[in-house]
Formats: structure tokens, C-alpha cells, sequence
């Protein structure tokens, strides 16, 4: 689903063009163990589970990605906002993207690990226990350099039920 944001900022599912872009996003983030560093191959090969907000010249200026672990949960990961595009909401919109692609997908149960938990439960997340996630632990944790310190919440919404509780 395409939609208009604020002007000329559209959200869509990504597409090749979008790669670096989305690279360069994530990875400014991760420079300062934010983020998780996601090198261009890893972008390319997931493609499909990630979508943007761009401007009208086509630049990346949101994006986020679903990442599967079973035919019912999935997490939210690698969702980043431009520094100068912060309070548009497109972090906002980017996440109900994700939603909708997992609903799209028969995924009951997103999950997210995230700095920043006020903006996940004002999007109807609640806060979760890490420990219910042993593939996320396994397939991101150890490699994390945070892993040992790690400050992160776990963020939890079921959403087939959500959004059969809105209709």
C-alpha cells in the first residue's frame, strides 16, 4: 500500500533503487550503536520485507522492515527515521506498513527490541519480555556489541487482533 505522509513523502515497499539509501539510514544509526549494521547484500536479499517513506525526489528519508521467524511472529527491526525528518511521523507510518505487510503475511505477533518504548506503545505495543524470543536472541543477540549491557525493552502486539478489534 502506497500512501501520502506529509506532502511529498510517500511510504511503499522498497525497491532496488532503494538499497543504499536505506544502508546509508540504518547504518548512521548503527554507528552509534543505535542500530544494528545492515550491509547492502542483507538489504538486497530481504527487499521485499522492507518499505520506505520518500520525498519527491526519491530520497530515503524512513524505513523499516519486517523479519520473519516463524509463520506467526515476526519482529519490527531496522526502523529509522531521518534526523531532520524527526516529529513528521514517518516512524509512525513506517511501523503500520509493517503491520499491514504482516497482516498481509497471516502474522499474528510482532515484536520489536528498541531505545525507544514511548514510541512503540503510543503505536499500541506493550512492553514484553525478551526471554519469549530465543530466535532473535540467537540469530542478532550474539553478535550484538551490546549484547552483555544491553539497555533495549522488548515490545510486543498481536496484530491480527488488533486490527480485528478496529474493523
Amino acid at each position: 500500500m502506497m500512501s501520502d505522509i506529509v506532502g511529498a513523502v510517500t511510504v511503499r515497499p522498497a525497491r532496488d533503487a532503494d538499497i543504499a539509501g536505506i544502508v546509508a539510514l540504518v547504518n548512521s544509526y548503527a554507528a552509534e550503536a543505535i542500530m544494528l549494521y545492515r550491509s547492502p547484500e542483507s538489504v538486497r536479499m530481504t527487499l521485499h520485507d522492507f518499505v520506505v517513506a520518500v520525498d519527491s525526489t526519491g530520497a530515503i528519508m524512513a524505513c523499516g522492515a519486517l523479519k520473519e521467524y516463524s509463520p506467526s511472529l515476526a519482529e519490527v527491526a531496522s526502523v529509522a527515521v531521518a534526523r531532520d525528518a524527526h516529529g513528521l511521523g514517518l516512524g509512525t507510518a513506517i511501523v503500520a506498513e509493517v503491520e499491514r505487510l504482516a497482516c498481509k503475511r497471516g502474522i499474528d505477533e510482532l515484536f520489536a527490541l528498541t531505545l525507544t518504548p514511548k514510541f512503540f506503545e503510543s503505536a499500541g505495543y506493550v512492553i514484553g519480555d525478551r526471554a519469549m524470543y530465543p530466535e532473535k536472541i540467537r540469530r542478532d543477540c550474539l553478535k550484538c556489541p551490546r549484547r552483555i549491557r544491553c539497555n533495549e525493552y522488548c515490545v510486543v502486539r498481536q496484530v491480527q487482533e488488533a486490527i480485528a478489534v478496529a474493523a
